[in-house]
């Protein structure tokens, strides 16, 4: 009883039923926001001159400021609604508004960049182009609290924030742009970007229509509905396959910048050269390597090469330019020699510091070799294990450093003199006289 009480609290959380607006009036509503005269209109012509400017601009704030006043939600909510319901006049209504609006904002926007003085393709343009499956989920979660926030009683600000989210006319006014300039793969992936972020929308609008039982305010059989159900199944899998398949290249980009990036971090120093710039292209898979100081020679070059392979960027293509030389300005200042001098000294304790990490990876397994070489002579020990630590003694300022060696003993025990054989062989083995061994059975 107890478990279903909570059960049931849970549920009455998350239930929506029970904030849904009246039916007829969230059906006025989403009627009324698939008009395109008088305001929306005006306001939809505005909303498109503000994001063209801010794309040119390169301001996120205009464009922000543009998809807030846009009124292009309205009928992309208006169709998916029509079709949860069936209603294919309301579903005529809101597609033939929809286009319009397309139609005017892809006018005024070519318009615009035609005549604009600066064309240069700035960032808030180049992140129009490149649509994914990420912008599928942004677009469905978007418009699910959309067409939430529309059958609600309680409207809240949610509406303006789904603008921004989903970020319609951006898209659009990019495509502009394409066409505007000839570059017709702005064009493209920025038309299929505003293409996702519809109908997805649409569909979370149909889902959530369907999940608070809309009524049907038109006579439909169910032949209608299964025509309309595979439509839509075709329409989704249309837009959704190629956005999965940019998503996957999307993801081998980053994963090949990340992966370039900590090699980068391994090969700024090679004997007397020094990584002054590098430039990474995951779109072709190429890497740019300039350096300064001594001239990179092609034995070098393949150990750079070798390296990479550790990175997985067996397939990346690495290209080197030498950005300025030792070898041919040492003769013309003292200050070049200085400095290549500098950059030897520089290789050198890299090459120490190497020596020491190395140090330090081969004395974790000095137990093992111990105990491989103990064995030998006394095959009852079985275990072995080494550290390296200090003694601090209170009447010393500086602690002292010792070789500690715990043996584990098994079956025959080991008799004191041979156990001070083990302890000098270990002084010796060492090369070190602070050596604390303990025996242990």
């Amino acid at each position: 009883m107890i478990h279903f009480d909570l059960v049931h609290k849970i549920f009455s959380y998350i239930n929506l039923e029970s904030e849904v607006d009246d039916f007829d009036k969230i059906h006025e509503s989403i009627e009324k926001d698939l008009n395109f005269k008088g305001t929306n209109l005006w306001i939809l012509a505005f909303a498109i001159i503000i994001a063209s400017v801010g794309l040119n601009m390169n301001s996120t704030a205009v464009i922000i400021g543009a998809m807030l006043i846009s009124p292009l939600m309205g009928p992309i909510n208006g169709m998916g609604y029509s079709i949860a319901t069936y209603n294919m006049p309301l579903f005529r209504k809101a597609a033939k508004n929809f286009s319009f609006a397309v139609i005017a904002s892809m006018i005024a926007s070519t318009a615009y960049f035609a005549i604009t003085p600066i064309s240069t393709a700035h960032s808030e343009l180049l992140a129009r182009t490149s649509p994914s499956i990420y912008d599928v989920l942004i677009a469905l979660f978007g418009g699910l609290a959309g067409i939430v926030a529309i059958s609600s009683r309680q409207k809240g600000n949610v509406i303006p924030g789904v603008a921004i989210a989903t970020a319609l006319m951006p898209p659009l006014c990019t495509s502009g742009y394409g066409l505007a300039t000839g570059q017709w793969n702005f064009f493209f992936g920025a038309f299929y970007l505003f293409t996702i972020n519809t109908v997805f929308i649409a569909i979370s609008s149909v889902v959530i229509s369907q999940i608070l039982q809309f009524p049907i305010r038109t006579l439909v059989d169910a032949d209608q509905k299964k025509r309309v159900n595979r439509l839509i199944s075709l329409v989704i899998a249309i837009v959704l396959i190629p956005s999965i398949y940019f998503g996957y290249n999307l993801v081998q980009k980053e994963k090949f910048v990340g992966n370039a990036n900590d090699f980068v971090k391994r090969i700024n120093v090679v004997e007397g050269s020094y990584l002054l710039k590098h430039d990474i292209d995951a779109s072709n898979r190429k890497l740019l390597l300039i350096y300064g100081g001594a001239t990179l020679s092609d034995e070098q070059k393949g150990i750079i090469r070798d390296r990479a392979n550790d990175f997985s960027l067996e397939d990346a293509t690495i290209e080197y330019q030498q950005g300025f030389s030792f070898d041919e300005i040492a003769n013309q200042s003292n200050e070049a020699n200085d400095l290549k001098a500098e950059m030897n000294r520089l290789n050198l304790i890299v090459k120490e510091k190497d020596r020491e990490i190395q140090s330090y990876e081969d004395r974790k397994y000095l137990g093992s070799q111990i105990l491989d070489e103990v064995k030998i002579m006394y095959p009852q020990v079985v275990k072995c294990s080494y550290a390296e630590t200090y003694i601090f003694i209170e009447s010393q300022p500086e602690p002292e450093r010792v070789d500690l060696v715990v043996l584990t003993l098994e079956g025959k025990k080991l008799q004191d003199k041979d156990r001070e054989k083990i302890e000098t062989w270990l002084k010796t083995r060492l090369n070190s006289e602070k050596v604390k061994v303990y025996f242990e059975n």
